[in-house]
């Protein structure tokens, strides 16, 4: 269509109003003609600071359920992570048993009066 509309004699300003596209995005078309884009592969991204450390935490959740993402932040800091506490709730969170009830599940309450 940016095509057709250029070979009418359009302007590029007047081809991104009747397209909705950016003008430099009207130029890039015109200058490339009828070929597709050309995307190249994509690069795996680079592993994270967690990786090291991913095999210790499944062992420590398995054998302790329980363990909060606090001190498992701390055993593995102790041991050289240098990441974010949050990449660490984020990982175990998602390794938790399911059957686990969570905190705001249980009730306490007391009798009334």
């Amino acid at each position: 269509m940016i095509l057709d509309l250029h070979r009418q004699g359009l302007s590029i300003s007047a081809i991104a109003r009747r397209t909705g596209r950016d003008p430099k995005t009207v130029r890039k078309y015109i200058a490339r003609g009828l070929e597709p884009p050309v995307y190249g592969p994509r690069r795996a991204g680079r592993p994270g600071k967690l990786a090291p450390y991913l095999d210790y935490l499944r062992e420590r959740i398995t054998a302790f359920p329980d363990l909060s993402a606090v001190r498992l932040t701390r055993e593995i800091r102790e041991r050289g992570y240098e990441g974010a506490y949050t990449a660490v709730k984020r990982f175990l969170s998602a390794i938790r048993p399911a059957d686990r009830p969570k905190p705001f599940e249980i009730r306490f309450e007391t009798p009334a009066g």
